[in-house]
């Protein structure tokens, strides 16, 4: 396990590492390389695994006074970070949405590219105001996009969070930084707005956009993913299934999240390999030795 490295300086809307300076009634003061200092309340306090002098990881806020504060629990999306969040509270001046913490993320009427609704989901960019130290929520988020495609290419593995549904497929936010699209035609699982996924690049776009997919490019990478999830549902379900290349496309899509096209390719690798069985009703999987 590689060791914790103490933060050099304490980084509001991060994850810090922070050494365990002294104890007070209010809980622990946490102690960034610098010496500046942050609370952890008590109610976060646990003193069997944080002794004195401890390296622990906290996330840094600030509460209902503007002031630095840490906790071990973790926002659903932090600095930099999107995620999809209910609007718990709505103002004049802004709205108050959940985001995992007790003190929930103010998203300011400028911010707001339409009127929020209570009990409603957005998809929102977690930013920090530099002047007040305040974290707060975003739905405009156009300036963010990162249109530079250095490094990027095809089949390259991003992490996306899915933002909007449009008549093609569905807008995401790949790495947190750059704009792409996943096709309503190349997608063979559920898939809603605010679902965080695996997807492959498959095109970059001159315009500083991503075509992406959420199954890798090209026929081995293909074959070999779809592989793996074949195996793995026939581990889950005592090593049979009632499926066959005859099978049907939608339960196919379904079940094992691909099309029906890959699904037949992939049982063909497997039974190449010697790794399942076919009856004229279910797909074996074949125990080591047969």
């Amino acid at each position: 396990m590689t060791p914790k490295t103490q933060n050099q300086h304490i980084k509001i809307g991060e994850v810090n590492t922070l050494k365990v300076e002294r104890d007070t009634d209010y809980g622990f003061y946490l102690a960034a390389g610098d010496l500046d200092e942050v609370l952890l309340p008590n109610v976060y306090v646990m003193e069997d695994e944080m002794p004195m002098g401890a390296l622990i990881d906290v996330f840094i806020y600030t509460d209902s006074e503007d002031r630095p504060v840490a906790t071990t629990k973790m926002p659903y999306a932090k600095l930099g970070e999107y995620g999809y969040f209910t609007v718990v509270d709505y103002k004049s001046y802004g709205a108050f949405v959940n985001w995992g913490l007790p003190k929930d993320l103010f998203v300011p009427l400028s911010q707001q590219k339409e009127y929020f609704n209570i009990g409603k989901k957005y998809i929102l960019r977690v930013c920090l105001d530099e002047q007040t130290g305040r974290l707060y929520g975003t739905q405009k988020i156009g300036q963010y996009f990162n249109r530079s495609m250095k490094g990027l290419h095809q089949n390259k593995e991003l992490d996306v969070v899915v933002i909007a549904k449009t008549p093609l497929g569905y807008k995401v936010v790949a790495d947190n930084q750059y704009e792409g699209m996943l096709f309503a035609n190349e997608i063979f699982e559920k898939i809603e707005i605010g679902d965080r996924k695996k997807a492959y690049i498959k095109t970059v776009r001159k315009d500083g956009k991503l075509d992406l997919s959420l199954q890798p490019i090209g026929k081995k990478a293909k074959v070999d993913e779809g592989e793996q999830k074949i195996l793995e549902q026939l581990e889950a379900h005592s090593g049979e299934m009632p499926f066959t290349y005859k099978s049907d496309a939608e339960e196919i899509k379904k079940v094992f999240g691909m099309s029906k096209k890959n699904f037949k390719r992939t049982l063909t690798a497997l039974l190449e390999q010697n790794k399942i069985k076919l009856t004229e009703e279910s797909i074996l999987k074949v125990k080591e030795g047969e």
